[in-house]
């Protein structure tokens, strides 16, 4: 399957290209000229390319052939460029830069914590995640989300002696089928409207110009929220039978990792005073146990889920690296060992975590935390100790440090640069993923993107309801989206350079060629061609006319999602909506079921790693393998295609409007 679905689009048109062409009303030229001959073989030399060789740069193969195409003269250079500046392309940069924004200040971090607390079994843990990554994965592009949710499922599974490969493909198929409910839930949406909104109408027939405009914000979801109840359907009760269960991942997650004593202080704005343990969620946090609560009149230990958390409370915890720094992102609760250390948000997001090995010479052998003054002598705080192979006391600011112990530190940006070859430290390496979140601006950033779903919603379903201005025009989009991630930047919420990092310049680059490319089958009169010899072809085949239709929607849904499933979702997006709208028109059918039949298809990967991104993000940490995809997303595949095209049918008449 792997090596012969790029070819069925082809096969269809050698075959139909025996039959005479007798659908007319498309303009389609009975043979192809040279100009349609370079963008036809270009585009199917990108998409073998990224067959045979696997570890090629997408973006770059796709740069590729929109720079071939253009020197040849398919496409002006100001052709090939559009697609750079396209509505899809900025609206996607923005939404990672909004969700980014989310993260930064912790807005997302409730969903993650709150996830899979109190959850016992695996199927229990099924059913949180539908019911949370569903609706969530409507409104937040899929790959960040799915980014923040895998570790989070990780630590659950290692908790519970469940091996991930039982849970996270479901996490990425999940979000996938929520991401066709809104026109923002999934980059290929976007893609598609972009391009709809660059088609030149001019070269369509006036029956069919209304219906070739961009998607609406829920257009999609009468057929996408069905959708995505039925696959969860298939993920709660039939997919578990299916996941493979990988015990050697839980073996490995279960060797001792290098554990640290971190001892926290509960300042007086900490959200956490006056709930129980077991209230505060520190009783289930992933690798990490409470061990002792220390007040000025009591120490407490063991601590019970019943303990109350109070003002000035030092809480000790023994854990792993990842957990404590989930810590640090609770309001109000700051390392003990440094009482200097940054507490206001405004100040600590210029701050991350280090790890740092004492070397034999280091001046502060010898020395308890305390006196080594970490504040004074480094800029830095000490977060938490862990010496291999020794118990350490309860109290951090009395360890006396030895060679050789590794110490986490609380730093700033430039620690590591300064201190790489510092005869002090052994070795020193940042913590990736441990930078403080700004809680204190964490409900304005929900209230701006709560805004700007809003702002969406309302130009695509309420035109112009504000006079002034473009406020609320349909095109409105992209401008919207940049608007609030400049509000953002603004408000604090995130810094410019936060936002540059989050945006994944692979795929806008991608998207952008990919864009160019569909131009050229579409301008060179390739993308007509096919479409004719399709269209052809199943007339010839001996097909009943009133069944046509329906076949010829068929014939595009299996197609992209084949083009889907071993290749890239946003590529196909680009460059199949061309030629489905071209088979509607040479068909005499109304396009827009034809649309959303390429949305749907190019959306809804689950047979394969490589078609969708958060497919091939939980391969790793699964453990799976290509064909753990095919045993369990096939039959969801097929389900989900029988369903949707059943509903298309249904709700977009297929007849000429």
């Amino acid at each position: 399957m792997i090596f012969l679905a790029p070819l069925p689009l082809l096969a269809v048109a050698e075959v139909a290209a025996e039959l005479p062409a007798k659908i007319q009303g498309l303009g389609a030229p009975e043979s192809l000229s040279l100009h349609g001959w370079i963008a036809l073989l270009t585009t199917g030399a990108v998409f073998l390319g990224m067959q045979l060789k696997r570890r090629s740069p997408v973006d770059v193969l796709f740069l590729g052939g929109l720079v071939l195409v253009t020197l040849t003269g398919v496409l002006s250079p100001e052709e090939a460029l559009k697609g750079f500046a396209s509505k899809a392309v900025i609206m996607i940069g923005a939404l990672f830069a909004t969700s980014a924004g989310l993260r930064n200040t912790g807005a997302l971090d409730w969903l993650g914590s709150g996830l899979l607390d109190n959850v016992k079994t695996e199927r229990g843990a099924l059913r949180r995640l539908a019911a949370a990554v569903l609706p969530s994965s409507a409104f937040v592009l899929n790959t960040p989300l799915v980014a923040m949710l895998a570790p989070v499922v990780v630590d659950w599974c290692r908790r519970r002696s469940v091996s991930p490969s039982r849970l996270l493909i479901p996490l990425s198929y999940l979000s996938i089928l929520g991401g066709v409910c809104t026109l923002i839930g999934t980059s290929t949406t976007l893609v598609i409207n972009g391009e709809l909104a660059g088609l030149g109408l001019a070269d369509y027939p006036e029956w069919a110009q209304e219906r070739i405009g961009e998607l609406r914000f829920f257009e999609m979801t009468s057929v996408g929220l069905p959708l995505a109840l039925i696959g969860a359907g298939y993920i709660l009760f039939i997919a578990p039978r299916l996941l493979p269960d990988r015990s050697d991942l839980v073996e490995r997650f279960g060797e001792r990792r290098r554990e640290y004593l971190v001892e926290m202080t509960v300042l007086a704005n900490c959200p956490l005073i006056g709930k129980s343990v077991q209230e505060a969620g520190l009783r289930n946090l992933p690798g990490l146990f409470l061990i002792e609560i220390d007040r000025t009149e009591e120490t407490i230990t063991p601590v019970t889920p019943r303990d109350r958390i109070l003002a000035d409370d030092r809480l000790v915890f023994t854990g792993v690296v990842n957990t404590i720094a989930d810590l640090e992102r609770i309001p109000g609760l700051v390392p003990a060992a440094d009482e200097g250390f940054e507490s206001k948000p405004a100040d600590r997001v210029h701050r991350q975590l280090t790890e740092v090995v004492l070397s034999r010479t280091s001046p502060i052998i010898g020395m308890t935390v305390r006196e080594g003054d970490f504040r004074k002598r480094y800029n830095a705080a000490v977060v938490a100790v862990h010496r291999n192979g020794e118990r350490l006391t309860n109290k951090i600011g009395t360890i006396r440090l030895e060679p050789g112990d590794t110490l986490l530190l609380q730093t700033r940006t430039e620690f590591v640069d300064d201190h790489r070859n510092s005869r002090d430290f052994y070795l020193v390496s940042r913590v990736d993923g441990t930078t403080a979140r700004r809680h204190d601006r964490a409900v304005l950033a929900m209230l701006l993107f709560l805004g700007l779903i809003l702002w969406l919603t309302v130009s695509s379903l309420f035109p112009e309801t504000i006079p002034f201005g473009n406020f609320t025009q349909r095109n409105i989009h992209a401008i919207a989206a940049v608007a609030i991630v400049l509000a953002m930047v603004l408000t604090r919420c995130m810094t410019t350079s936060e936002a540059r990092s989050s945006i994944d310049l692979q795929v806008l680059l991608t998207i952008g060629a990919a864009i160019g490319l569909g131009k050229a089958l579409h301008h060179s009169g390739a993308a007509a061609w096919l479409a004719d010899r399709v269209v052809g072809g199943v007339e010839g085949a001996g097909v009943p006319l009133a069944w046509q239709p329906y076949l010829l929607l068929a014939i595009i849904y299996v197609v992209s999602q084949l083009f889907t499933e071993t290749i890239t979702n946003v590529a196909v997006a680009s460059i199949m909506i061309s030629v489905a709208i071209k088979v509607a028109i040479a068909a005499n059918c109304d396009p827009r079921p034809f649309i959303i039949a390429v949305t749907m298809a190019a959306s809804l990967s689950f047979a394969t790693p490589i078609g969708y991104q958060t497919n091939l993000m939980v391969m790793g940490p699964g453990g799976y393998q290509p064909r753990d995809y095919l045993k369990v997303g096939l039959p969801l595949a097929l389900l989900t295609s029988i369903s949707a095209l059943l509903l298309i049918s249904w709700l977009w008449p297929l007849a000429r409007v």
